[in-house]
């Protein structure tokens, strides 16, 4: 029997699975679903989830946005093809994504868009990685994301050092950092697909992360009951707001 709480499916890197998945299933049960973990192709099965989560961890091969190869690059091909296709198969089925790190930029690339290889050169400031939060991103008015977690500054980690640069198609923009590099983008219209740049995982001990995944959670269980109302997602996200 089909499971009563929506289930997320969730890519993972092999190297790093045994220490990322609790986190994201810590943060999935608090938010009222269960978590699989996708870590290869033969363990992805898309028609049995309500919604997906693309993971962080090593870049992007610049092959699949037009870049250029950078010898400080650390590329997985095998998970760049994998995400590539849940990513692709979650948007036919209108599945609600939720693209964490390099999951907030596999979902730009699959929708057209590309990366900032060198994202701290491009904006001439420090990278500090860290899983704490340290890092103050300002999140746009009038955003989904900003109906989730609340507008205004927002504090998060930061472990990338690549960004966003040119916006996927049918995404904008959700919040940047004070030198401009994008940190969140988001699907424009239904169904919910947002990416953050930051790792909500981490800090599942902050309810204004713990926010992104409800939101996921939210969407996907009114996918799953088939309601067909955005609206009604939207409105609970906005009951979710918090200053």
């Amino acid at each position: 029997m089909r499971s009563t709480k929506p289930i997320i499916g969730v890519t993972l890197s092999a190297r790093s699975a045994w220490r990322i998945f609790p986190l994201m299933w810590l943060g999935l049960r608090l938010a009222g679903a269960r978590a699989v973990k996708w870590v290869d192709a033969d363990a992805v099965d898309i028609d049995a989830v309500d919604g997906v989560i693309i993971g962080g961890g090593d870049d992007i091969s610049p092959e699949l946005y037009g870049g250029e190869m950078v010898v400080t690059a650390r590329l997985d091909p095998a998970r760049d093809a994998l995400e590539r296709a849940v990513l692709r198969d979650a948007f036919a089925r209108d599945l609600p994504v939720l693209g964490i790190c390099r999951g907030a930029q596999m979902l730009n690339i699959v929708a057209g868009g590309s990366l900032d290889q060198d994202a701290y050169g491009t904006h001439q400031t420090r990278n500090v990685k860290t899983i704490l939060p340290r890092k103050t991103v300002r999140i746009a008015d009038g955003t989904r994301l900003g109906g989730l977690a609340g507008t205004g500054d927002m504090r998060v980690n930061a472990l990338h050092s690549q960004a966003v640069d040119r916006v996927g198609i049918g995404l904008r923009v959700a919040a940047r950092d004070s030198t401009g590099m994008i940190q969140a983008v988001e699907r424009v219209r239904a169904p919910f697909a947002l990416g953050v740049q930051w790792h909500p995982e981490h800090l599942f001990y902050m309810r204004r992360h713990r926010a992104l995944f409800r939101g996921l959670v939210s969407a996907a269980r009114a996918r799953s009951e088939n309601t067909g109302q955005m609206a009604s997602v939207d409105a609970e996200i906005a009951g979710m707001a918090v200053d």
